[in-house]
């Protein structure tokens, strides 16, 4: 399928495909948990549908009003979840299917988008542990493992994650803490370089 690669632009530009590397690397996240909301409401489609539509962007094709929608759904259904692990995991495939429409301004509440579904997952696996922050810690080194150049590249264009008191919050800080030290160690990240790095993660 060809891809779009057309450039969004506000503050600062993002391409179509940057953009399918962030909602790539948040439908992972949004996947690992979904599990966790189906069992907890196994009748409800929603966050199922706003993860398979964040996969048809990312296979190439147009981002849609099926992005739009299904991610508005899979937040309604975290509205209505019984339980603070299955909203979370429902807000997760809701933000994989958002990641689409990730703007291209510096605010730093953009960062939610591509790292809120991270630090849900890291929270759910705290709670099916008893609420041990070991676990959070070692699915955040996971999250900052699995994070390319790319990915980190596009973090770096807002400004650092503040706010917020909730666990998921600061789990969140941590991570882009953690990121945007990386981004220092990236060979040639402030080089030509990371064109080249860019062409092929976008490529694959």
């Amino acid at each position: 399928m060809a891809r779009n690669t057309h450039t969004v632009s506000g503050d600062f530009d993002l391409t179509m495909d940057e953009l399918r590397v962030v909602a790539r690397y948040v439908v992972r996240h949004a996947e690992d948990v979904l599990s966790v909301f189906e069992q907890a409401v196994p009748d409800d489609p929603r966050p199922r549908a706003a993860i398979d539509a964040a996969w048809v962007f990312i296979g190439g094709a147009n981002r849609s009003r099926l992005q739009r929608v299904t991610s508005f759904d899979a937040h309604r259904a975290a509205r209505s979840a019984p339980s603070e692990a299955a909203r979370l995991a429902a807000r997760s495939a809701g933000d994989a299917a958002s990641a689409a429409y990730l703007h291209p301004i510096a605010q730093v509440g953009q960062v939610g988008h591509v790292l809120r579904a991270c630090a849900s997952a890291a929270r759910i696996g705290e709670m099916e542990a008893g609420g041990d922050p070991a676990i959070g810690g070692a699915l955040l080194e996971r999250s900052r493992q699995r994070a390319s150049p790319v990915l980190i590249d596009v973090l770096c264009r807002y400004p650092p994650a503040t706010g917020g008191s909730s666990r998921v919050a600061r789990l969140m800080r941590a991570l882009d803490h953690s990121l945007r030290q990386a981004a220092d160690r990236l060979p040639g990240y402030t080089s030509a370089s990371l064109a080249d790095v860019r062409g092929k993660e976008c490529a694959s």
